[in-house]
């Protein structure tokens, strides 16, 4: 079921109300969802069900993005307030350190949050944050020229696209490693939501300066990364390892950069293993 919920967020001079757009489905532990930027929380449609098994699992839309409004005035898309963000969302719904898995900028803000404790157990999934400066320059083209593109096509066009395999691939093989698997009215659904994402260019001129290099001690940490990523290149899963020693690292075959489309099956194993 789809909801709302609204809560004060830390900001000078005062605090600020934010709202956040979410779904939540299951029994079991909480198991709090980020998706990546110009996503929303339908890019976790794929393994919510197969999760929601053995986990009270939360799907959220991040400010900006998806369902949920907008930051207000006075808060900025940057690390330190997308956590104070998480973090009382978390309070609001009453999650006592819920176990977190997150794709891409979501994988960054998991890390994140298991680096200040604020949650049991972190699943990131071709996290952002450990790119050469190169790398991320590339990544930060090809979305930006994403973004153009979904904002420049009509939507009869979207639409017609969607209807076959060749069209969906054209769409969405950039993130897709099996473009074809996903649903035509996913892919019309996910280029409307990159379109209208109003987090988006705030967001990615604040990952410019984002580099993860600290560890994560003390909480189990499993970092994933498709073979067939074409975002976030899989050589970056060696320097997450490299920087967070103790974490697992798992290889997930025939996947792109958001692979809970490509193998739901293997992705929901790899985040209930990491959470259990």
């Amino acid at each position: 079921m789809s909801a709302t919920v609204s809560f004060e967020v830390p900001a000078a001079p005062g605090r600020q109300d934010v709202t956040v757009s979410y779904a939540r489905v299951g029994r079991g532990e909480p198991l709090v969802l980020i998706h990546g930027i110009g996503h929303h929380r339908q890019a976790w449609d794929p393994v919510v069900d197969i999760l929601a098994t053995e986990r009270d699992v939360i799907a959220v839309d991040l400010p900006g993005f998806g369902a949920s409004p907008a930051l207000p005035d006075g808060l900025a898309y940057d690390l330190p307030t997308t956590n104070a963000v998480l973090a009382a969302l978390f309070e609001a719904l009453e999650l006592d350190r819920p176990h977190v898995a997150g794709n891409s900028l979501g994988g960054l803000l998991a890390l994140e949050l298991g680096r200040e404790k604020l949650v049991r157990s972190v699943t990131a999934l071709s996290p952002a944050g450990f790119w050469s400066q190169a790398e991320r320059r590339y990544a930060f083209g090809v979305l930006i020229a994403m973004r153009r593109i979904a904002e420049r096509l009509p939507l009869p066009l979207v639409e017609r696209l969607s209807r076959s395999a060749v069209g969906r691939t054209a769409l969405t093989s950039t993130i897709y490693a099996r473009p074809a698997r996903r649903s035509p009215e996913a892919v019309v659904a996910e280029t409307l939501a990159l379109a209208h994402a109003g987090g988006f260019a705030e967001t990615l001129r604040a990952g410019s300066a984002v580099q993860f290099t600290d560890d994560v001690p003390g909480i189990p940490v499993t970092v994933g990364w498709g073979t067939r990523d074409m975002l976030l290149v899989r050589r970056q899963g060696v320097r997450a390892k490299q920087i967070i020693p103790k974490a697992r690292l798992v290889r997930l075959p025939g996947c792109g950069h958001c692979p809970m489309n490509d193998d739901p099956a293997l992705v929901a194993r790899v985040i209930l293993d990491g959470s259990r």
